[in-house]
């Protein structure tokens, strides 16, 4: 019997993380806790008590608790990469630090952990240079230029790497970021006869502007004077037009005490307003807990073992090392609650219960790790709350993403095979599978991402409730239907820029995904019935055989 939920969480195990063709989940949970808590196999003093690194064990094999994916790829191998971002800042502009940021970003990624970068220091664009007598690039080729270092570095040698890039929403260049990924408005070809989408389409790994990076504007308090006096400002409603349209920029949010916090990794749930800042990650999967007091134990051994990877992780840099012992970031998260809330017969929203383990998770994760910290004298957290959107670590554990709703009950996957020829496969998604088998709801019933695509507000109040248990914030993104559709147009602007203004002061950022807004989609919601019928056969796609450039991507 499979130690699985699905066939397809134990198929990225066997391939992505474990050490072995023969290594097991409890090995590999065994390795973890020995690795970050324990002796290390007799060269250390162990951190951790026996009996709570046999319980923390215990959590990890049966999925209640999972470790950032740094640390279950990383952990019994000579390096001990655990932490999944670097948080960096453009300190000053100059030629200097420039060349020191690009350093650093290639320093972050070489380790194996993705990068989020402010720039919002920058000069504008065309401001003259005393100095030299020319003008200021800007801070737009400075993200393209890690744009680049992205695209040839991958993290720690094994993966695609990850960025984000953000500037304050006031910066003269905020506009030209607002447009920099409008790639449907970039002709390429000798009569031109191409868009940079179709390209990207066809060939998801050709390279286009910022395609590497994630990018938002920073907001702070002047957003909040401005809405006060019942004005939303024109690059507030242009952002909203363009994250409707393309996804992108998403929104920043950095108000009162944390108005300095711009910094954000990759996924952007970790925040600070320190360069060389780093995340450290966990989450506790919700969907497999049956009661608060199991709940608060496991927050409990969660939160202590995050406190060790602040104590054993290796980092890139010095400068990394003397922020970690001064901030000393924690970033446990939660999975699997769409899945609780499913189990429970609850909708999509914070209710009376849901509340109730929410507190013990704000109370308990800090009560805990500031217990293990004082325990060897160590600085106590700046931060001890983030909630990732856990996309891999959630199918090993066989649960809903992160915070996130099932994305649909049932889908098409579309990949290429050979690198040549378009296939697709019909999937049912593995917990909503679980759920119908568990309790005989009619897959119909089961709210998902693309059923709450058509109630915006919904879902940014359900993130906004949310957010009030949580320090650093919530990644988490929003489904809209395809630009140009009747929920999703030119119209609809205005009124859901009023939405997003209406929840701002209460979020710390906004990330949305139009339906097809990107080249290469993978997966498109489906009939469950045909789904279950056509389930395990592959097809062949037939409706872009040929790529516009003759190359095709992967």
């Amino acid at each position: 019997m499979t130690e699985f939920k699905t066939d397809l969480g134990e198929e990225i195990f066997k391939t992505k993380y474990a050490s072995t063709p023969y290594e097991t989940w409890p090995n590999r949970a065994f390795t973890i806790v020995n690795d970050v808590c324990g002796s290390r196999d007799g060269r250390e003093d162990p951190i951790m008590h026996k009996s709570d690194m046999d319980y923390l064990v215990h959590t990890i094999c049966d999925f209640k608790f999972m470790p950032g994916g740094r640390y279950i790829y990383y952990t019994g191998k000579d390096a001990s990469f655990w932490n999944n971002c670097y948080l960096l800042r453009l300190e000053e502009d100059s030629r200097e630090e420039w060349a020191h940021l690009t350093q650093r970003a290639m320093s972050c990624l070489m380790t194996g952990g993705g990068i989020g970068i402010d720039v919002s220091i920058a000069r504008p664009s065309g401001r003259r240079l005393r100095r030299t007598g020319g003008v200021a690039s800007g801070p737009i080729p400075l993200l393209h230029t890690i744009n680049e270092v992205g695209r040839n570095v991958m993290q720690g040698g094994s993966r695609r790497s990850a960025l984000y890039g953000s500037l304050n929403w006031q910066h003269e260049d905020a506009g030209d970021l607002l447009h920099v990924k409008n790639w449907h408005d970039i002709q390429i070809g000798k009569q031109k006869e191409y868009t940079m989408s179709d390209l990207k389409k066809l060939d998801f790994n050709f390279p286009a502007p910022l395609d590497m990076m994630n990018i938002s504007l920073n907001y702070d308090d002047a957003l909040l004077k401005e809405l006060e006096k019942s004005s939303i400002p024109e690059v507030f409603i242009n952002n909203t037009k363009q994250a409707m349209m393309t996804g992108e920029p998403g929104f920043s949010f950095n108000f009162g005490a944390q108005e300095n916090e711009t910094l954000r990794n990759a996924c952007t749930e970790i925040t600070s307003e320190t360069d060389s800042d780093v995340c450290n990650l966990g989450s506790v999967n919700m969907a497999n807990i049956e009661t608060l007091e199991e709940f608060k134990d496991v927050v409990r051994i969660a939160s202590k073992f995050l406190v060790c990877g602040t104590i054993r992780a290796e980092l890139p840099y010095k400068k990394v090392y003397e922020v970690r012992q001064k901030n000393r970031r924690l970033g446990l998260g939660l999975m699997g609650m769409h899945e609780w809330l499913l189990k429970r017969g609850y909708k999509y929203e914070v209710n009376d219960e849901l509340k109730k383990w929410l507190k013990v998770y704000r109370d308990e994760s800090e009560r805990s790790a500031n217990k293990h910290c004082d325990r060897f004298y160590l600085s106590r957290p700046k931060g001890y709350r983030a909630i990732a959107p856990t996309g891999t670590i959630a199918i090993i554990a066989g649960t809903t993403s992160g915070v996130e709703p099932v994305y649909a009950t049932s889908y098409r996957r579309r990949y290429l095979s050979d690198g040549t020829k378009w296939k697709y496969q019909f999937v049912i998604d593995g917990t909503a599978e679980s759920i119908i088998k568990e309790t005989g709801v009619s897959p119909d019933k089961i709210e998902s991402a693309i059923d709450l695509a058509g109630d915006p507000e919904r879902r940014i109040k359900f993130q906004y409730d949310l957010q009030k248990y949580v320090d650093h914030a919530i990644s988490s993104t929003l489904n809209l239907p395809t630009w140009g559709s009747e929920l999703n147009n030119e119209d609809k602007v205005k009124d859901f820029a009023k939405i997003v203004s209406k929840y701002a002061h209460g979020l710390r950022g906004l990330t949305l995904y139009p339906d097809g807004s990107r080249g290469g989609q993978p997966i498109t919601p489906c009939d469950y019935e045909e789904a279950k019928s056509k389930r395990g056969v592959i097809f062949e796609d037939n409706s872009e055989e040929q790529c516009l450039t003759g190359v095709c991507g992967i």
